[in-house]
């Protein structure tokens, strides 16, 4: 009986000190592991998280993620890191590399930024990219034809990119970028398209099941979100009437999908606009359009995969900041309508 309790209490020990083996080798595996002292250059761009500065530096072997976030929180300077372009070394301990953020960039940056706001349609987001890059629109409009750009969705829009480049309309997510004055376009686009992954991967949709869409079905239901809510609380709302409509085989009706059809916004849908023969208009079509109306940003993209509870069939704009009234009734909605004319919310 002994020797068995002291062959036990051998194996636990063995076990505990394997335990400690490993968990040395993990927490190694996160340090910086080339040779300290040399030169690096790190670009953290505008709005990033001290999470995300943290393993930025340690992808540059400058400090480890773990050290860095302890170091910030210990000051209490998660608030005052700042974004640009910093000359560094490998191996640097994280008091001065926090030290340096605070005090900001200390040199030029060998690379250029891009920005690509939300609710653009893929036209749009080549016109821009052009316009920032110096790069023709043409050499990004045949990265995404010839299919040196992919997407996990590509094939869920049910259109030929090499013909119709509305296959890549919601694909490439909205963002700052920061790309090396070498960069062509194939990298700028696959960069944008593996982000837009990336968020998407990042979202719990285990209600999609309930809601009976997929993924792709989500990102269009986001984009049509993304292009009629000004504010972030009115987001779920407006999703949950998508689906509420949805289910009741009801058209959507949204008029942002009208502009779509028209390719350029006429700054006032007009009745005659409502007529038009396209499978985006919704006041024609039940159901979805093909694919997505525009690139969509992650508050887009939560509400589509968590909608508000709600019995809301209808909405209307009803503050001068672009907040909606909801309404289950289409009595209820007229009514917000009207009130809406009157203090001249709406023409």
């Amino acid at each position: 009986m002994i020797l068995v309790v002291a062959l036990g209490v051998l194996a636990v020990v063995a076990l505990f000190l394997l335990a400690q083996v490993l968990a040395g080798a993990v927490s190694r595996s996160s340090e910086p592991t080339v040779a300290p002292g040399q030169p690096v250059e790190v670009t953290i761009l505008p709005g990033s998280s001290a999470r995300t500065i943290a393993v930025e530096m340690q992808n540059a072997s400058v400090v480890s993620a773990r050290d860095l976030e302890e170091e910030v929180r210990d000051r209490a300077v998660a608030d005052q890191l700042k974004a640009g372009t910093y000359a560094l070394e490998t191996g640097m301990a994280a008091a001065d590399v926090v030290a340096q953020l605070v005090q900001g960039p200390n040199t030029q940056s060998s690379q250029s930024t891009v920005t690509i706001v939300e609710g653009l349609t893929v036209t749009e987001i080549l016109q821009s990219l052009a316009a920032q890059t110096g790069l023709p629109v043409a050499e990004f409009e045949a990265a995404l034809r010839s299919g040196v750009v992919s997407s996990p969705f590509l094939a869920s829009s049910g259109v030929d990119p090499e013909t119709d480049l509305a296959a890549w309309e919601g694909l490439l997510y909205p963002a700052t970028y920061a790309f090396s004055e070498e960069t062509d376009a194939a990298l700028i686009l696959n960069t944008m398209s593996a982000e837009l992954v990336r968020r998407v991967g990042d979202i719990n949709w285990s209600g999609l099941s309930d809601l009976g869409l997929s993924r792709y079905e989500a990102l269009i239901v986001a984009s049509l979100v993304e292009r009629e809510a000004k504010l972030d609380a009115d987001r779920p709302l407006i999703a949950s009437v998508i689906y509420n409509r949805l289910a009741e085989n009801m058209p959507l009706q949204i008029d942002a999908t009208v502009i779509y059809a028209m390719g350029e916004n006429p700054g006032r849908v007009l009745a005659s606009d409502l007529e038009i023969d396209s499978p985006y208009n919704t006041y024609r079509i039940t159901g979805l359009p093909p694919t997505p109306i525009g690139a969509v940003r992650e508050a887009s993209l939560l509400a589509a995969a968590s909608p508000a509870a709600t019995e809301y069939r209808f909405y209307v704009v009803t503050s001068a900041d672009g907040g909606h009234g909801f309404s289950g009734t289409y009595e209820e909605h007229q009514e917000k309508v009207e009130r809406a004319k009157a203090e001249g919310i709406i023409p």
